[in-house]
């Protein structure tokens, strides 16, 4: 029996530690104030296929640092279900309150039980990794679980702090935040386009268990479109060279994806262009004729365009650029 398990009845300081950073942060911060014996790390664990190996070696270190061992409150069958799974499993993607099922089985049943055994209400107090940013986060879960008689506390929100990052006591953030916003399964079934763009470059075989489990439920995970119509933007979108990260303003990423993927068509249809102009090019425009010109032969007509013009910028385009 672990120290937590023997502890759970007395322990009165449970910090829900997903093992990202920000919900390391305020653990750090609650063992600092109460001390590591009061004080509980509650994590539910996630199939290696979705969360971040990293992510799981940031949970271990930050444990140790803090001498206070995880305590897990898992779905029953964690280390074989992931989110495409669960999702399959109970044909949906979402349950009839709108809430997104994975979490709901992966996360918050296994939290009401644990919360049912070893915490009932009024003997302990939950701390979240929310910051000031999140007001609205903040007062949906304080009102949630104050309704159901839990004290919560927001400790990057409202304590003074004392530790801005893991690194000043030794423990390196996960690697994943290079990338991704948060330390969150990959292929999250809650995210938009701009995450499933990073999923689609940097994790192909998510990206197949995804679509494949749109096809089994029959419902898209992103309203209004299906992986597979967004496949074709995000392999040009790819090519284009857009970098796939989460850390640009989704309204700055698109708009340099539609740029970038519209200067590369644009590139791509001047490089099919002929690479020298037909004799039609160099006739004498400015003087009555006296002969017919020579025969266009790069087909330009054919597709409606002057074909003089056309001529000129494919090749003296090409010449300049070579130059």
């Amino acid at each position: 029996m672990t120290r937590a398990q023997l502890t759970f009845a007395f322990a009165r300081h449970v910090v829900l530690f997903s093992k990202g950073h920000s919900s390391a942060l305020v653990a750090t911060e609650v063992v600092r104030r109460y001390g590591p014996d009061d004080v509980v790390l509650l994590n539910h664990d996630i199939h290696a296929r979705v969360e971040d190996a990293d992510v799981k070696r940031f949970g271990r270190e930050m444990s140790k640092a803090l001498g206070v061992p995880i305590t897990q409150a898992n779905h029953a069958s964690w280390d074989t279900m992931d989110q495409f799974d669960v999702v399959m499993e109970a044909g949906a993607f979402k349950g009839a309150n709108g809430h997104v099922l994975c979490t709901h089985r992966l996360k918050s049943e296994p939290f009401d039980r644990w919360l049912d055994v070893h915490c009932p209400p009024g003997t302990a107090t939950l701390y979240y990794g929310f910051d000031a940013s999140e007001t609205d986060r903040i007062q949906r879960r304080a009102s949630i679980l104050g309704a159901r008689g839990y004290a919560t506390d927001f400790p990057l929100a409202t304590w003074r702090r004392t530790i801005h990052s893991t690194a000043e006591i030794g423990v390196a953030p996960p690697l994943t935040y290079s990338a991704w916003k948060h330390a969150n399964c990959a292929g999250c079934l809650k995210a938009g386009r701009q995450h499933w763009y990073c999923v689609y470059c940097t994790r192909p075989d998510l990206w197949e268990r995804a679509k494949y489990a749109e096809d089994f439920i029959g419902y898209t995970i992103i309203d209004g479109t299906s992986l597979a119509e967004l496949e074709p933007l995000f392999a040009e979108m790819q090519r284009a060279g857009i970098a796939p990260t989460e850390h640009v303003p989704h309204q700055r990423f698109w708009a340099d994806a539609k740029r970038l993927v519209r200067k590369r068509a644009a590139i791509e249809a001047e490089a099919a262009a002929p690479a020298r102009p037909c004799d039609c090019s160099y006739f004498p425009k400015r003087k009555p004729l006296a002969a017919d010109p020579p025969p266009c032969t790069c087909g330009a007509l054919a597709r409606g365009v002057p074909h003089g013009l056309a001529c000129e910028r494919g090749a003296f385009g090409a010449e300049m650029r070579a130059a």
